[in-house]
């Protein structure tokens, strides 16, 4: 019985390149797929879930964001919340929200009293004109609400 061998060569370019249309067709993949939907009902699910019913006071929080935005990849922003910060009376939570981002939920900024003041900076993506929202828990149980306007002129998200 004879048992003849057949030897298949394959070259380094071709494993490259089938290696490639396989990396690219994964990509596809996750391009294609479902892609989050930014909307303002998304939003007020995730604040009536911080809320839990409560109903949101305005003062006490001071925003700072641009009013126009040059870049929306990083739009500083800056969240004070006026409290004593004494065991009786403080911040317990700050939530940062963005009206038309495709995830809302930017940040959540967690206080106590040892923190002397209820204040954070950081830097958020905005996807384009938007509202960004900002909702203060306090230890009484009470909830206070702020939101500014930004203007995004190019880079952000998607606009």
């Amino acid at each position: 019985m004879y048992n003849e061998m057949t030897t298949f060569r394959v070259s380094r370019r071709d494993v490259l390149s089938y290696g490639s249309a396989g990396l690219l067709a994964a990509a596809g993949v996750g391009l294609f797929g479902a892609a989050a939907k930014a909307d303002k009902k998304t939003t007020m699910d995730a604040l009536a879930k911080v809320t839990s019913g409560r109903t949101a006071k305005s003062g006490r929080i001071t925003l700072e964001l641009p009013h126009i935005a040059e870049n929306g990849n990083t739009v500083p922003l800056t969240v004070e919340v006026d409290s004593p910060m004494t065991d009786a009376d403080h911040v317990k939570t700050v939530h940062i929200f963005a009206e038309e981002n495709p995830l809302p939920e930017v940040a959540s900024f967690h206080f106590s009293p040892a923190n002397g003041i209820a204040k954070a900076s950081t830097r958020m993506r905005l996807a384009k004109t938007q509202n960004v929202i900002a909702v203060a828990e306090m230890s009484d149980g009470s909830i206070f609400q702020a939101s500014t306007e930004v203007k995004v002129t190019i880079g952000g998200c998607g606009g």
